[in-house]
């Protein structure tokens, strides 16, 4: 594959109101979540809930991509097809998350930097070779209204991520980056935006430092929105001119497009404001902007399945619900149910 095929590959995950399932929580965490819900928690468990969410009817019109851990990445479905082949033939791309550890940052109290890279060229190969198409890697940053994060801490971690994102271009795999700001410390819309701002400009003068082609490349923050002690819910149009203003101010137009995690904000919430920013002038997003929400999506399908045969249809159809919202956001036609909170009018 050519950079320039690599560049319509990415071009396409973030294209047609689609967006990524992340699908990506390794045993642990998997087998808590099917505990909670009295389901046995085991491999044939996290198998057989994986393949009713790849295998969901309609799945492909709101999910382009979807995002496997290494375990993941080897399954089969009870028929015996790995589960990347299943997703490919359905149009939908499979990628593996890449999780590196947040450590301590030395001499500086509170913030941390990720490490991972170490063997990671060989992990990214590894992957290619199974049949992933992108692969995700990320930082976290701690930011409060007494100036964090540092500029060390800032300059130690887009190194990282640049250098991520080279080598899957490397191997010719699209690397979505993600940037992750914890703003619980910092109540401040104002001071969210400037710690994004920051490392978002920082982080983009590496990447071309590091020779990535941002037109092969997709970003995956979070939203600018206040510190999770807020008691105060930011309305869409905050949200909106926050967000807007800070990729506007840092991410060039050759990127290939942004996908919104949802943060620090309730999914909901996340949908409504992706949906108001998707209904701006066309020249505040140059960018696609889509969606990567998983959290709510896989609880409402699981709730829906309870590890129960004769529910995976019901849960298939909570889980492609759950996707078709995120992908009406993204083409900015998302409607908020009767009777669900909303926000105030999104941004004109």
């Amino acid at each position: 594959m050519t950079m320039t095929e690599l560049a319509s590959a990415a071009a396409s995950l973030v294209s047609g109101g689609r967006g990524i399932l992340p699908l990506e929580q390794p045993p642990a965490i998997a087998n808590a979540q099917l505990a909670l819900l009295g389901i046995t928690r085991s491999e044939d468990a996290r198998i057989a809930f994986r393949e009713l969410a790849i295998t969901a009817p309609g799945l492909e019109r709101y999910v382009s991509g979807v995002l496997l851990d290494r375990e993941a990445l080897r399954q089969r479905t009870s028929a015996g097809r790995r589960f990347v082949d299943v997703l490919r033939a359905r149009g939908i791309v499979p990628g593996i998350a890449l999780a590196g550890d947040a450590v301590p940052l030395p001499a500086a109290p509170g913030e941390t930097v990720v490490e991972g890279l170490d063997g990671l060229r060989g992990r990214i190969a590894e992957a290619a070779a199974l049949g992933a198409g992108f692969a995700t890697f990320g930082a976290t940053f701690t930011a409060d209204d007494a100036g964090l994060p540092s500029d060390r801490a800032i300059a130690a971690n887009v190194h990282a991520l640049a250098r991520f994102a080279a080598l899957a271009q490397e191997r010719r795999i699209v690397p979505f980056v993600h940037v992750a700001v914890d703003c619980e410390s910092a109540p401040a819309m104002d001071a969210c935006a400037d710690a994004t701002e920051r490392i978002l400009r920082a982080l983009v003068a590496e990447l071309a430092a590091c020779g990535v082609a941002l037109d092969a490349l997709i970003l995956q923050p979070a939203m600018v929105t206040p510190g999770a002690d807020v008691t105060q819910r930011a309305d869409a149009a905050t949200v909106v001119s926050a967000t807007l203003r800070v990729l506007g101010a840092t991410v060039p137009v050759a990127v290939a497009g942004i996908a919104f995690t949802a943060g620090g904000a309730e999914e909901h919430d996340a949908t409504e404001y992706l949906c108001a920013m998707n209904r701006t002038m066309p020249r505040r997003r140059p960018w696609p902007l889509t969606f990567s929400f998983g959290g709510d999506v896989r609880e409402r399908a699981l709730g829906a399945w309870r590890g129960r045969d004769e529910r995976v249809a019901e849960a298939q159809r909570e889980l492609v619900r759950a996707a078709q919202s995120s992908g009406l956001a993204a083409c900015g036609a998302y409607v908020v149910p009767a009777g669900e909170r909303r926000t105030a009018a999104a941004a004109a």
